[in-house]
């Protein structure tokens, strides 16, 4: 059974919404660049979000104190939740990713104690818990029946997205919005900076010459509906999540295993829980990342499940970065886009091929039929997570 997508929404370095992201990929834009409002000390190459807590704040309409993973998650999901109607008769609920919650909050109270030697503003420590911000995501739309959150890593909002597909499904809620929303902060670039796989260059996802990976900001969300939630909402379907798997390899604490069996099972099982074999997937939006460990592991998957008929495929971290628990829900925007306006976007920046893989991705926009996506989020600690769209 495939669950019916009837909104998108999405912020990110590309853009403050679905056509600003779209125009962006179209155009061969990249997001990324030289930064130094997130960690002073350091200018990086970053994918940051144009708008400011203020600006947000401004079109949002809202008069409080908010986080920044809160605040650009609101953002994308109000543009998700279109004209959704509130009714009693729909079970209606929110599955958020996010691994950063309130983090610039709290880093800022202890800013400030760094600096006069006593706290200030104690009141925004009460922000930092993850689940926060989908309580306020959830509070400004009105969404009342169901809220949790997921952190997985990398994979948190595919892992929300496949969650939420799963209780429509079921019957337990009639629509539901998914996703996730992470945001900049210097205790997650210093974080990734310690684990050495930072690139001071722009990314080169899947190249023999690939540095590590750019990391970003951003948040993205899908509506799911049922029938009934269709009809009572007069709701447009724009793609359908036909299929989906988790997997934990548990290899290792950050890193991914070098023959990709995780991500094998995860491709192969959402594969199949699609009622679809290998042959029928048109493009894959592969996680990605421009590190080391990563394409080399991901590049040994798609060879485990396509063999030597790997389809399109490309990463398109190299437009915004890693924005790590959003990234699926980021993705899962741009494989709907793909396959509403039949299109393969670009994996910028390659230019070498791994050389004992040999798997080139798609370098260019192409225009092509796009009916099946494959998209991958592969976490931290081997949480893999593969979802695949379809038109119909």
């Amino acid at each position: 059974m495939s669950v019916a997508i009837t909104g998108l929404g999405i912020i990110s370095c590309i853009g403050n919404c679905v056509e600003e992201n779209l125009n962006s990929l179209l155009s061969s834009s990249s997001g990324i660049k030289h930064n130094t409002t997130v960690d002073k000390r350091k200018p990086r190459l970053l994918g940051q979000v144009n708008l400011s807590n203020e600006m947000l704040k401004t079109q949002l309409g809202l008069n409080s104190e908010h986080s920044r993973t809160a605040l650009i998650g609101m953002k994308a999901a109000i543009e998700a939740w279109g004209n959704s109607k509130a009714s009693s008769e729909l079970k209606t609920g929110i599955i958020s990713g996010t691994t950063i919650g309130g983090m610039d909050l709290t880093e800022n109270v202890y800013a400030d104690f760094k600096a006069e030697g006593k706290w200030n503003n104690l009141h925004l420590l009460a922000q930092h818990d993850n689940g926060v911000s989908t309580d306020n995501i959830a509070d400004y739309l009105g969404i009342n029946d169901y809220r949790t959150t997921v952190s997985t890593a990398c994979s948190s909002a595919a892992n929300a997205i496949m969650m939420g597909a799963k209780m429509i499904e079921n019957g337990t809620l009639d629509r539901v919005l998914v996703g996730g929303t992470d945001a900049l902060t210097a205790f997650t670039i210093n974080g990734f900076d310690s684990l050495m796989i930072f690139d001071t260059e722009w990314c080169k996802p899947f190249d023999e010459n690939r540095k590590g990976l750019n990391l970003g900001e951003g948040a993205a969300y899908l509506l799911l509906e049922n029938e009934k939630s269709i009809a009572i909402n007069q709701s447009t379907i724009l793609a359908k999540v036909a299929g989906w798997n988790n997997t934990a390899d548990a290899y290792h604490q950050t890193a991914s295993s070098p023959d990709g069996f995780g991500a094998t099972q995860a491709m192969k099982k959402a594969i199949i829980q699609a009622n679809m074999q290998p042959k029928d997937i048109d493009y894959v939006n592969a996680h990605g990342t421009g590190t080391n460990n990563n394409d080399l592991s991901e590049s040994t998957a798609l060879i485990n499940v396509f063999g030597e008929e790997v389809p399109d495929f490309s990463s398109t971290k190299s437009y915004t970065g890693h924005t790590l628990a959003a990234a699926g829900g980021l993705e899962a925007v741009f494989s709907v886009l793909a396959l509403q306006n039949d299109v393969i976007f670009p994996n910028l920046n390659f230019s070498d091929v791994i050389s004992d893989k040999g798997l080139v991705p798609n370098t260019k926009v192409r225009d092509k039929k796009v009916k099946t996506v494959l998209s991958n989020s592969f976490g931290f600690g081997g949480n893999n997570t593969s979802l695949v769209f379809s038109k119909d």
